[in-house]
């Protein structure tokens, strides 16, 4: 799997918006300091397939959950969905309310399987 790019093939990275799949598990593997993993998938979704220490809050409920997220607004949020386009609508949503640091993940967990871990089931 380490022969793969970072980012899928093809695929317009926004460095602005989005962070890649290696980036992001380095900085979650070290527990790095300002970084938080924001898995916004439905639950069902979790069942599936999900990333050991990430925090869930579906997408529609991102909105009302902000206060509790108890983050800077410098923190990196690194977004992830099934496969980016969920994540690119809220990264681009918490950046617009002061997150400056949110990301999405290029691929989501489809391109995470592909990318660094098989075992996660696509779906």
């Amino acid at each position: 799997m380490t022969d793969l790019p970072n980012n899928p093939p093809n695929y317009p990275f926004n460095e602005a918006l989005e962070i890649d799949v290696v980036e992001t598990n380095d900085q979650h593997t070290s527990n790095a300091d300002n970084f938080l993993l924001l898995d916004v998938r439905e639950p069902h979704e979790l069942e599936i397939a999900q990333i050991p220490g990430s925090t869930n809050i579906p997408m529609g409920d991102i909105p009302a959950a902000l206060a509790e997220l108890d983050i800077e607004e410098d923190t990196t949020v690194a977004v992830l969905c099934r496969t980016g386009k969920r994540s690119l609508d809220v990264a681009m949503y918490l950046q617009q309310q002061g997150f400056t640091g949110a990301r999405s993940i290029a691929g989501g967990i489809h391109w995470w399987s592909d990318r660094l871990d098989s075992s996660l089931t696509k779906y």
